[in-house]
Parts: C-alpha cells; structure tokens; sequence
C-alpha cells in the first residue's frame, strides 16, 4: 500500500553568505545606521509629534554641539565647541572612556576569553587609587601620583587574572565568572564609600582642598594652565594606549600568540604554544588597562568613587568591541557613534521632556538604534534563502 506523505521544508534556511567586499560590508552598515534612525524619528513623530528634522537636529546638537549655539554664526561660536561645558566635549571625554575598556577587552575576546568582568576590573582599579587618595594625601605628588598608577594597575589585572586561573586550572566558565566578579567589586566599593562618607550623606570629592591624588596637581603655576586641563591628559593616555595596543595585537609575537590561541587551541599546543600561559598574560593586560582607565576616573573626572564610577561602559564596551572586529582604531569612530546617540537622546530627552519623552525613551531609541546596527552584522555574514512555493511530495511505499 501507497501512502502520500507531504515533507514540509522550513520557510527558510540560514546559509553561509560569500565574503562581502569592504565597500559593501559598509553600505550595509551605513544603512542599517539610517534605518535606524528613520525608524526613531517615527517613533518621535508618533509619541509626541516632533518632525524628524526637528528630531535630528536636537540629536545633532546633543552630540557635538553648544549648549544656547543653534549655529556656529562667528568664529569664537566654532571653537565654543572645545570649551568644556560644550556638548561635543562631553561626548569626546565620554567615548574616551568608553574606548579605553574596548581597548582593554580587544586581546581577551581575540583570544575566545569572553571577560564581561571590565566593569569590576575598571572598579577595583579605582578602589586601588581612592583608598591611597584618601590614606596617603599627604604625600608628595611625584610619590603619590605614580603609586596610585602602579595601584590601580595591579588591582585592576588581579582582579581579571583571578577568572583566568579557575579557566585555566578547573575550567570554570569565564563569562559567568567575570559577570560575577562585577557585582563583588561592586560590594567592595560599597563597603569603603559608606565606611569613607561617616555620618555625611555622601563621600563627596576626595582632597578638594588640597587636590592630592588629582591628575592636574602635577602641574602648577600659571604658564601650564592650559596642559593642567585633566581631559586632555586623559584622552592623551587613552590615544597612545589605543595605538599601543594596536601595534601589540598586530606586529608582536605575544600578539600573534592570542590570534593563534582564539582560532584553535589544538594548533596553539601543536605549535608549541602554552595557552594557560597565554591566558593569563593576556586577562593580566586586559585587567591592568581596566585598572588604568580607573585610576584616570578617579584622579582626572570623578576626584571620587562610587559603584557606578563605570557608568555601565564595562557592558557597552563589549558592543563596541564586537563592532569593531578588534580593531583598536575602529573602536575609536564606533565608541564615538555610540556616545553620540546617547547624548543626542538624553538632549531630546532634557528638551521635551514636557510632551512625555523621558529619559527612558531616549534609552529606546538607543537600543533600537545599537539592536539595527548589530543586526546587521549577521546580514553581512549569512543570507535567508526561503522555500520554493511548491510543496515537495515524497511517495513512501511500506
């Protein structure tokens, strides 16, 4: 006896897409960006009834431009761009930080070491260079400036190399751990900002007074005014790290090491490769930039330390990384993309706030925006080939 029986194919199939040219990987990605942003500005036109251009022009100038400046009308009006309250500042000094942690993610996740611990790493770095601001104000600046430096570092790349030694002796998973290791810094930091502030509602700035521990104290007098701007030290440091680790990942032996471990550890060991050494150097660097990007926090932005000293960027810094491909230069125009959508949306936020766009709107439109442009990485890489519209039959005889 014959019996029909219909095989349904799926709808699709996710198949491997050919490797893109450069130049279309980009149109792809350039248009994701602007659907993302058509899609926010109907999201905008639909909640509270401002026009995309209206929409656009306040994310704009939330992102680069001057607070009361609707346009640069003279020359001084230009340069207000790099005064320190302008907005394009504020995203410049932002994504600086948000770079720094990509930076220092950049060899853990070459390697297939997934740290989502930048956060914690970034906070006990910062724990490292407060409690020495707090104990040891004292000290003359040329001592206490580089021991807060060597603090931070340390603390910073013992914290990552704590995951990385249970990875490599008992093969514990390294995302869970790393996440974990956040929420302890966190706790840590807590302990010491409530055993600091006393009976004060809060701890407030550490050494107003005398400004020890502060990256501007190392210069002082009024001919060096304009190089004790603490932000330009900051991004400075950050520039020549992200250079640095460029040339690190791409022209030294250590470097070429990682990239070998993260395709395959099997090859690594053939090749004669010690990949727990390996691993353990690499989480040591990771974890000591993290350190450094805290101890700047703490002695050149925030002159504090709090649980949210990180702000949250030891997360979006992953995103930052994925996007760039590890690429250290890269990071640097993703980073700025990224802060630059955040501040514009806070600005829309701040703005019509009175017709119902709050803050957590602008986080929306954040998150539809970043979910189109990482989306649209996995187009880049795989295609959908649908079924035909004919249903196949198969006669099967029993």
């Amino acid at each position: 006896m014959k019996n029909s029986k219909i095989a349904h194919e799926p709808l699709f199939h996710i198949t491997k897409r050919p490797p893109m040219s450069k130049l279309s990987a980009f149109s792809v990605r350039i248009g994701a960006f602007f659907a993302a942003l058509i899609l926010s500005a109907l999201f905008v036109l639909i909640t509270i009834g401002i026009d995309p251009w209206t929409f656009i022009k306040t994310m704009i100038k939330g992102a680069f431009g001057v607070p009361g400046v609707e346009k640069a009308g003279s020359f001084s009006d230009f340069w207000a761009i790099f005064s320190k309250d302008s907005y394009f500042w504020i995203t410049l000094k932002t994504a600086c930080k948000l770079l720094l942690i990509a930076v220092a993610l950049a060899p853990a996740f070459k390697m297939r070491f997934w740290n989502i611990g930048a956060e914690g790493q970034l906070l006990a770095g910062g724990m490292g260079a407060a409690f020495l601001m707090f104990n040891y104000g004292t000290l003359p600046v040329y001592i206490l400036l580089p021991l807060m430096l060597i603090v931070s570092i340390v603390c910073g790349a013992v914290w990552a190399v704590i995951p990385a030694v249970f990875k490599a002796k008992f093969n514990t998973n390294e995302t869970l751990f790393t996440l974990m290791m956040n929420y302890i810094a966190m706790k840590i930091v807590d302990y010491f900002y409530n055993l600091w502030r006393g009976p004060m509602s809060a701890l407030g700035m550490i050494n107003p007074s005398t400004n020890a521990g502060w990256l501007r104290s190392i210069w002082s007098g009024k001919e060096a005014a304009w190089f004790r701007n603490e932000d330009l030290i900051f991004m400075f440091i950050i520039i020549l790290i992200t250079v640095l680790m460029y040339l690190y990942l791409r022209f030294t032996k250590q470097g070429y090491e990682i990239a070998v471990v993260g395709d395959s550890q099997n090859t690594a060991k053939y090749a004669g490769i010690s990949v727990n050494k390996v691993m353990l150097r690499t989480m040591a660097i990771s974890g000591a930039i993290c350190g450094l990007c805290g101890f700047l926090c703490v002695s050149s932005q925030s002159h504090t330390i709090t649980s949210t000293l990180g702000n949250g960027y030891g997360f979006t810094a992953i995103i930052v990384a994925w996007l760039s491909k590890f690429n250290t230069f890269v990071m640097v125009g993703v980073s700025i993309l990224i802060v630059a959508l955040e501040n514009g949306s806070m600005l829309m936020a701040n703005t019509y706030g009175d017709l119902g766009f709050s803050p957590a709107s602008a986080k929306i439109i954040v998150g539809v925006m970043l979910l189109l442009i990482i989306g649209c990485e996995f187009f880049i890489n795989y295609k959908l080939a649908f079924r035909s519209r004919a249903a196949k039959k198969e006669e099967v005889t029993e």
